[in-house]
């Protein structure tokens, strides 16, 4: 699938750019993996894949609890879209796959 391997993110924030590594594969319509970030490895929430279109969402410990919802779009190796963290307005994301 157009979702499966390695996926090095960056996610732009108000506290600037965050690195992250996605690591997930898929099954059927459903997305499994992990999420790394500067301080946490997240797994993957209410993971979904529609074509080349992908949604997750992952639980954060730092800077402070939270959850971040991402949906975005796979074009070859790249991906991108928006990253809603919590109660904050959205951002967006883009990543090659690694």
């Amino acid at each position: 699938m157009a979702a499966d391997g390695t996926w090095k993110i960056t996610t732009k924030t108000p506290m600037g750019d965050q690195e992250s590594t996605l690591v997930c594969t898929t099954s059927g319509d459903e997305l499994s993996g992990t999420m790394t970030g500067r301080a946490d490895e997240s797994p993957i929430n209410d993971g979904e894949v529609d074509g080349n279109d992908v949604s997750w969402s992952i639980n954060v410990t730092s800077p402070f609890p939270m959850t971040i919802a991402f949906t975005g779009t796979i074009d070859g190796d790249t991906i991108s879209g928006k990253a809603k963290p919590g109660s904050f307005p959205p951002t967006t994301f883009s990543g090659t796959r690694s």
